[in-house]
């Protein structure tokens, strides 16, 4: 499941005629980063729900075979956990990852979908987080979202805490999170903190980079770090 449809009020007034996931970060849209990490991760066939300035999205979209893309419009926008709500007969029975369209990550030494699968373990997990590091990610001012044990299960940050681990938007969710889901526009949080009560929501910290391009300086810090990685002098 790929998350298109928010309509990316920090980055106006350039979403305001054209939707977030089309940005581009060094010379590629971000919808594309993250659909190319899907597929090279072996993801066969992707969800897309649309909602902003869709027929752009739907547009830009319509040739790409790998993964197959099926489209999840929304008459109105959904939020996070409407919007996958909406979308999970296209989903199957079976756990899924999801990943925001507007997220952009480089791989470390191990692919970052790929240590997500390896740890999944349906036996305990409804939810499987990749997390990063709070003070070393792009573009981020914030204090972070979760703490989390030696296991990896996660428990919220307490107020006014600067946490250790951010959420990047990239993750494995079961379709049996969604079972008591309200109906219509929520956010996948009111899903995380039931999760959280029951013990089933677990992090993997990211080994490698993550950037927040939520903001038109997030994107810039993001294009800057890409151009001085191509010309082979990157440095933080």
């Amino acid at each position: 499941m790929v998350l298109a449809a928010g309509l990316g009020t920090r980055m106006r007034p350039v979403t305001d005629t054209l939707p977030k996931p089309l940005i581009e970060v060094n010379g590629r849209a971000l919808i594309d980063h993250a659909l190319d990490r899907l597929q090279a991760a072996g993801v066969t066939d992707a969800v897309v729900n649309t909602h902003h300035l869709a027929d752009q999205v739907e547009a830009h979209l319509k040739d790409r075979t790998s993964p197959a893309i099926k489209l999840s419009p929304e008459k109105k926008l959904l939020e996070t956990g409407g919007g996958i709500a909406n979308a999970l007969a296209l989903l199957g029975d079976g756990p899924f990852f999801t990943v925001n369209a507007d997220t952009f990550w480089l791989n470390g030494p191990l692919d970052a979908l790929g240590r997500l699968a390896d740890t999944w373990d349906d036996a305990n997990m409804d939810g499987l987080l990749l997390l990063h590091s709070t003070v070393e990610a792009y573009g981020y001012t914030g204090l972070g979202d979760f703490r989390a044990a030696g296991d990896g299960l996660l428990e919220r940050r307490l107020e006014a805490e600067v946490s250790p681990w951010l959420f990047t938007g990239i993750q494995i969710l079961h379709p049996r999170l969604f079972e008591d889901a309200p109906q219509g526009a929520f956010s996948l949080n009111r899903l995380y903190d039931q999760a959280i009560e029951a013990e089933r929501l677990y992090g993997v910290v990211h080994d490698g980079e993550w950037f927040h391009v939520g903001t038109p300086e997030g994107l810039q810090e993001a294009e800057t770090y890409m151009h001085l990685r191509y010309a082979g002098t990157t440095h933080r």
